[in-house]
């Protein structure tokens, strides 16, 4: 797991290496093991390392091909690396290292764009051709590390951070209306926006070409929602099913053990964290140990996740950590934790303080259970949202029914002080609108208060959650709940956990890995995803190890990965702690945003 940056010009163009070098001293944490530079006429790459695969300084970047032309740098893992290797071995290439970086260097100089599908992995990275003297740039299927972009008049820089970019000092703070309105409206910035108008994300699963200093258009290589989309029928038995799903966990959980490093777990008293460390077990970890979470405001409650990991630890026999977080850890980590968010998000602080824990046992790499409420259908929406749209769209059509709900739900809306429910007669009859329904924050009415009327008059242009959810994914599965699965895969999970686990973790020089978020795991359950309603609280995941999770935790009720903050800003005297939890921490989060990025 890296950061880099990098700028590729046309070859008359000047570059200000300083401010390059001052947003690659900025990704320091992201990187502590080496620094790299290397610049040539119209390109400069710079990398920042932190040692997973081939420790020895050998396998640091920028990294050159065995043939000279190339140079890349590459933030991420392929998890496949030593089969691709083995591969290009047969065909008579040599290798210098044992590192991934090679492996996926020498493969783009043999097929180029053309091997992308054939990586398995997370990652971004950026190849500068030094014959055509162009670059290549790509990022992985669902988006797990990013890779973002800003065109100046002869040059476009990319980088691992949008921080990194506004460190150099060349990119405008003139803001996104589209990208604050979603932070606002949603909790997070969905891509392909930021914070900034000049600031983009290369989509997920995206690749583009940029020559003579000028980016081409992204081109799609790998489309995660068309798994869902395209969900074939009939079903499987279920006989089939567990037995498909295992082995595809199977091979994705040993997958993500490849390093030459320790491989931690966080272990909540969940599912998700429970399956992947009886897999982790059985997929040959040693020694593994397990990190929870504890705060003494949950204690003796249904929050308190300590016990039950201490039940799971002892159920696979791995070592167990429980690492205690108080208000006044929090209060003094505050500033930090705002300083290394990339952009706003309302989550993403319990993930900062398991990867200090992680950090704090000497520990680089750990793999977290994000992803599966989405893949094996664990939130409650899976079943609500469906049930909602189909009896709202049959109670809408009734005579007189959409103007009495109106009224209703603009009485229901004074009096609890909650916009959103303004727009439920409208919104519930699409699976769109009922998502946005349960995932919004604030409501588009809202916004003028929060951002300002200018701004979120072009922000809310055009809007609708038909319109902004068929941004981010695209036309929907037409059954119900893997339209959900779709929806939250490719928004929440996409814009919030999976950008929230990149911040967080890189602020400790730790690898977050997330075996339940892989393209080829969810290729190889397509077959299955309709069947998956038919094992309910996530039984398909809870028994893929050989050593099931106890039937007691099956059974038990979600919790979520929770955190007191809401307490702890009250107790830190924060006036912006009066509103809901999210609603505060959003104002808290947008203050330090605008005053505190450099």
């Amino acid at each position: 797991m890296c950061g880099f940056i990098t700028a590729a010009a046309r070859p008359s163009a000047d570059f200000e290496t300083m401010a390059l070098e001052r947003a690659l001293a900025y990704m320091h944490r992201r990187g502590p093991d080496a620094e790299g530079i290397w610049q040539d006429t119209g390109v400069w790459l710079g990398h920042r390392r932190l040692a997973i695969q081939d420790l020895d300084m050998r396998s640091s970047q920028p990294m050159h091909s065995a043939c000279g032309r190339y140079v890349i740098v590459f933030n991420g893992e392929i998890y496949n690396f030593h089969t691709l290797r083995s591969d290009l071995v047969a065909k008579g290439m040599q290798f210098r290292t044992t590192s991934d970086t090679e492996v996926l260097l020498a493969l783009f100089a043999l097929e180029g764009p053309a091997m992308l599908p054939r990586l398995r992995g997370m990652f971004a990275f950026v190849i500068w051709d030094r014959t055509t003297r162009r670059a290549f740039a790509a990022r992985d299927p669902y988006g797990i590390k990013p890779l973002y972009y800003t065109q100046t008049a002869d040059c476009v820089l990319m980088a691992s951070q949008v921080r990194a970019l506004m460190a150099t000092g060349l990119v405008s703070r003139t803001p996104c209306a589209r990208g604050q309105a979603s932070f606002w409206l949603l909790g997070n910035v969905s891509d392909p926006h930021t914070w900034y108008q000049d600031i983009k994300a290369l989509p997920a699963g995206h690749c583009a070409w940029v020559d003579e200093g000028r980016m081409a258009i992204p081109v799609s290589w790998w489309d995660v929602s068309a798994a869902w989309r395209d969900a074939p029928t009939p079903l499987p038995s279920a006989g089939e099913v567990r037995e498909r799903t295992r082995t595809a966990l199977r091979a994705s959980v040993a997958a993500h053990l490849v390093a030459d490093v320790p491989v931690g777990v966080f272990l909540s008293g969940g599912i998700d964290s429970g399956a992947l460390a009886g897999l982790m077990v059985e997929a040959g970890a040693t020694n593994l140990q397990g990190i929870t979470l504890a705060y003494d405001e949950f204690a003796g409650t249904h929050d308190d996740e300590a016990p039950l990991a201490a039940t799971l630890a002892a159920h696979y026999g791995i070592q167990h950590h429980v690492r205690r977080v108080a208000h006044d850890e929090f209060s003094a980590d505050l500033p930090r934790i705002l300083a290394a968010m990339d952009q706003p998000s309302v989550d993403g602080i319990n993930t900062w303080y398991a990867t200090k824990a992680v950090a704090q046992l000497g520990l680089k790499v750990v793999v977290s259970g994000v992803g599966g409420d989405e893949l094996f259908q664990g939130y409650p929406s899976f079943k609500q949202l469906p049930r909602l749209v189909s009896a709202w769209s049959t109670a809408s059509s009734l005579p007189g029914a959409m103007p009495l709900a109106r009224a209703a739900m603009g009485w229901q809306a004074q009096r609890s002080g909650n916009a959103r429910w303004r727009y439920l007669p409208d919104w519930a009859r699409t699976m769109q609108g009922a998502w946005w329904l349960r995932r919004g924050l604030f409501s588009p009415a809202d916004l003028p208060a929060l951002m300002g009327a200018d701004l979120a008059a072009a922000g809310l242009q055009g809007f609708s959650p038909e319109a902004w959810v068929g941004q981010m994914s695209g036309p929907l599965a037409f059954d119900g709940k893997l339209a959900v699965g779709q929806i939250e895969s490719t928004t929440y999970m996409r814009n919030q956990l999976l950008r929230d686990s990149d911040w967080a973790s890189m602020d400790h020089s730790v690898e977050l890995r997330t075996p339940l978020v892989d393209a080829w795991l969810l290729r190889d359950l397509q077959p299955l995803l309709g069947a998956l309603s038919q094992f309910p609280n996530k039984r398909l995941l809870a028994e893929a190890p050989t050593k099931p999770l106890p039937e007691a935790l099956i059974n038990r009720p979600k919790t979520g990965f929770g955190i007191p903050v809401q307490k702890w800003l009250k107790q830190i005297g924060h006036a912006s702690a009066g509103a809901g939890p999210s609603n505060a921490w959003a104002r808290e989060v947008a203050n330090f945003y605008e005053k505190g990025v450099s």
